[in-house]
């Protein structure tokens, strides 16, 4: 039977967007963000032990919390930090979208919002250790796009994996 509309009594549903907030999971934003926090402070300290601290000893410095704290301030540790804190954003970002299971790029995205939250909340307590101001702008702008490729990196790992998979129902029966 085919759907007449002129014997329907009532109008047609309007067509209504989606919600900004629709279909967003606030559990696998708020993993991403510690997700992230935890990368990129393993990171930073793996970098650090690897490379900088070799090659500081190498040299003869003195105290060690100077020397990190000297060489964070430089333009290479700024540049390093930059880009393991967004490899940490990247990371968070694809755990949300993975974790989501749904609008991963929108997820990782709002793990870089949230890593941006928690950089003001953390840059408010105050540190003898500042980090010049547009260094801490392209921190923040960096943040979400990172975020989106996580999630999109988690929508892509998704797709390729559901792929290869042979579908569970129809086919031969499974054995139990």
């Amino acid at each position: 039977m085919q759907y007449d509309p002129r014997n329907s009594t009532s109008p047609p549903s309007p067509i209504e967007p989606t919600g900004f907030f629709t279909g967003i999971k606030f559990r696998p934003i708020i993993g991403g963000v510690v997700v992230d926090t935890i990368a990129t402070i393993a990171l930073t300290t793996l970098y650090y032990s690897y490379f900088v601290a070799k090659d500081l000893a190498a040299q003869g410095g003195g105290a060690p919390e100077d020397a990190f704290s000297q060489y964070w301030n430089t333009s290479d540790g700024l540049m390093m930090s930059l880009m393991l804190g967004s490899l940490g954003t990247v990371i968070g970002g694809f755990y949300a979208g993975y974790k989501a299971g749904m609008l991963e790029m929108k997820h990782g995205a709002l793990v870089g919002i949230g890593s941006i939250i928690l950089g003001l909340i953390l840059g408010a307590g105050g540190s003898e250790n500042e980090m010049p101001e547009w260094f801490m702008a392209l921190s923040f702008a960096a943040a979400i796009p990172a975020g989106a490729i996580g999630g999109f990196f988690a929508e892509m790992f998704k797709n390729a994996f559901s792929a290869a998979r042979p579908p569970t129902s129809g086919g031969w029966p499974r054995a139990r």
